[in-house]
Parts: C-alpha cells; structure tokens; sequence
C-alpha cells in the first residue's frame, strides 16, 4: 500500500516470493483488502503444499529428475519453522519417493513452529 500511496503504482511484481511460498498472494490480497498481515500458513499447510509439488514433479519428470528438482524447493517450504535445517538435510538426501515422503510425515507429525 505504501508503494501505492506514496507513488501511485497500480502495482508491484512478486515473482520469485512465491517460489515455495505460494501463500504470498493470498497475504498480498487480504493486506490489500484490510491493511492487516495475514497469520502465515501452518505447518500443516506447507507440508501438504510441499507434497503436492512433489507429487507433480515425481509425476512430470520422473522419480530421478523429480526428486532431484525438488531439492531446491524445500528451504522455501519450511523456511522459518524450528527444525528446518535438519529437515531441508534429510529431505535432500533422500533417493526414493518414499523416502521423502517419510519425512514429510515425520515434518506433519511434528509440532513445530515459527521461530523468529
């Protein structure tokens, strides 16, 4: 809004935010909408999001490829949550969907939250 009132833009790119953050345009809507931040997504969230966006990588390029890709995805999913480092590891180090699913499970079931 800042940007908006100050210079008159009638918009503003976000691009590589919603690279493992695609919540940033509905908190880009609901700020535009009532001035107020929107609560970020809970773990649940990321974690499906996440999944979902393996799944359809496993789908497109294959397991190898698809797990491959995804490798740089994960630190933007779990950016922020207590236990991400460890995580972001394991989840790069994983050779099988299964495997990566198996953390994600673990990630899901775990109670993290938001740290700083």
């Amino acid at each position: 809004m800042e940007y908006k009132n100050r210079y008159g833009v009638d918009g503003v790119m976000i691009g590589r935010a919603s690279i493992g953050y695609p919540w940033i345009f509905r908190e880009v809507k609901h700020f535009v909408a009532t001035g107020e931040l929107l609560a970020p997504p809970t773990l649940e969230e990321r974690v499906a999001a996440c999944q979902m966006h393996f799944d359809r990588s496993i789908e497109w390029k294959g397991p190898k490829v698809g797990i491959f890709e995804m490798r740089r995805h994960y630190a933007h999913y779990f950016r922020g949550l207590e236990g991400a480092k460890a995580w972001r590891t394991s989840l790069v180090n994983a050779e099988t969907p299964a495997d990566v699913l198996e953390i994600l499970a673990e990630i899901a079931a775990s109670e993290a939250v938001l740290v700083g």
